[in-house]
Formats: C-alpha cells, structure tokens, sequence
C-alpha cells in the first residue's frame, strides 16, 4: 500500500503516520491545522482517522455522502457506537434518505464543525471517498445555472430514443474532460453537464477551473491511502461479507418496509443489489457478488 503525504499551505512536510515522509510532530503543530484522510473504499481510512484522533487529540469529520442519511448505516460503513464512543464523529445522520442533500449543504456544515473542534482545542480530521465533498469543502462550488426542466425533460426523451450511450458521446464531443469523469450510463450527470453547456455556452469542466480557487482558511495536511487493486480488492470482498454479516440486508427490508425503497439513496452500492434480491431478481449469493463487482470498480475510480 502507498502513503502519499501532500503538506498543503504552510506545512514544513513532515508526517507522524507511517508513511515516508520523517516521522516528526512538525507538522501538527502549525497552528489551525486541518488533517484529511483520503482515499478508496475499505482502504482503512476510518481506522487511521481514529488512531490519529486518539494520538494528536482529534475529532473527525465524515466525509461520505451516504453516510449523511439516517437509518443507512451497515450499507455506508458508518462508524460504529464504539467507535463514535472512541471519538467524537460529526456529519452523520444529518437527514432521512428522502430529503434533499448537496455537497454544498455539507461543505458548509463542515466549516462549521471545523470552527467548533478548533474552538475547544482539538484536531479536526476530515475522514472520506466522497471526492466531490471534499472539493466542495476546499474548493467551493462554482456557481452553475439552476436547471431547467424543459432541457431535462428532452435529455430523458433522446435517451429513452437513442440510449444514454448516444448522450454520453455527445458530452465527449462538447466536454471531453467531464465526459472521462462520467459513467456513460450515468444520465442524470450527463444532462446535467449538457444542460449547463447549453444554458452557458462553456463546458461544465471549464466553468469549474474558473471557480477553483482555495476558500479552506486554515493549512491543509492530506493523507491519501492508495491500495493497489490487486491488494484493495480482497478487502473489499472481506468488507461485504462484513456487512452481510452485520445484517445488511435486514437494513435494506427496514428501509423499503418504511417507504425509502424508491428513492435515490436507496440505489447506492449495495443498497441496489439487495433491493433487487428482495424483489426477486436475484439470488442473495448474486446480490452479493455484484456488490462486490460494483463495489470494486467504484473503488477504481476513486483511485483515479
């Protein structure tokens, strides 16, 4: 497994984890420090966050879109009651899986809990995958123009015609860069990059370069956790059985018996899987191992 360490602002880069970088207490003594642990699925981001807590006097902030939503807890990894006992942990269960959630809604909440943590004196430790939360928190988010219903509508309409396949190449003629970040089966993010390029006029990657201009007021130390996938691979299997242990899918009938089953948090990894198994699509042994399969190619892409 690779460590890769980037001092960020004023940092002398020097690191007490056990990565390459010498190992001092430099590095956590500028003042305001914020720490951030990245990196892939099950690439044991939580277990370091908490070793780090327990060693500098920190508190973490989750950094996962899923685990925002109450009652979704097996499924998101979700620190467990001991560990919130160990730590405390801010930003979880902050909304039902049917209300509305966005990266800037967390971002902003992140500001403040890293204001409050710092108030009593303690390390603030940004724990997560979410890729886009954590630009949201350092970068900001540009400003896109609202969308528009009619441009959505005719989006649905081409690719219910010609499949999302023919928008996704459509995106890559207009915005090759956002294309490359976008699954071709993923409409609703690739209508949403056409609407803006069609409302603007510039492709949705351009607009957020011209936006991408640091808002973190305090000095930033990152740890990224970087697995090959030879060796990320079958710790996500073990992950899954885990959480199938755990009783994920009593999670997942809990969530549909209480009328979440249609929404879009409820086709997260896992989540997906499982409902289709209650539904009886698939068995649980495959249930499981496409979660495991897509579980795996998320984590691909995060390593991206």
């Amino acid at each position: 497994m690779a460590w890769i360490c980037f001092p960020i602002a004023r940092t002398a880069g020097r690191c007490s984890c056990e990565c390459p970088f010498p190992k001092s207490s430099n590095a956590w003594d500028e003042p305001d420090m914020v720490v951030a642990i990245l990196g892939p699925t099950a690439s044991g981001k939580s277990q370091l966050g908490l070793a780090l807590a327990d060693r500098l006097g920190g508190e973490i902030l989750c950094c996962d879109s899923m685990q925002v939503y109450r009652g979704m807890d097996i499924g998101t990894g979700k620190p467990t009651s001991a560990e919130q006992r160990q730590c405390p942990h801010h930003l979880l269960d902050l909304v039902d899986p049917d209300e509305p959630f966005h990266a800037a809604t967390w971002a902003r909440q992140a500001r403040q809990a890293i204001q409050d943590i710092q108030a009593r004196g303690h390390l603030p430790i940004i724990v997560g995958g979410t890729g886009l939360y954590f630009r949201a928190l350092r970068y900001g988010l540009f400003q896109a123009p609202p969308s528009d219903p009619a441009i959505r509508a005719r989006h649905k309409a081409e690719a219910q015609a010609l499949g999302v396949a023919a928008l996704h190449q459509r995106l890559k003629g207009i915005d090759p860069e956002a294309a490359a970040r976008i699954l071709p089966g993923d409409l609703l993010r690739i209508s949403r990059a056409l609407e803006v390029f069609e409302q603007t006029g510039v492709p949705i990657s351009e607009l957020r370069k011209r936006a991408a201009e640091p808002s973190l007021p305090w000095p930033l130390f990152v740890i990224v956790l970087d697995y090959p996938m030879v060796e990320l691979r079958p710790r996500i299997h073990r992950r899954v059985d885990e959480m199938m242990a755990a009783g994920f899918l009593d999670e997942v009938e809990r969530l549909r018996k209480a009328g979440f089953g249609t929404l879009r948090a409820m086709a997260a990894l896992g989540y997906r899987q499982l409902g289709a198994h209650l539904d009886g699509g698939l068995s649980l042994e495959e249930a499981v191992l496409e979660t495991k399969t897509a579980t795996c190619a998320y984590a691909r892409r995060q390593r991206t």
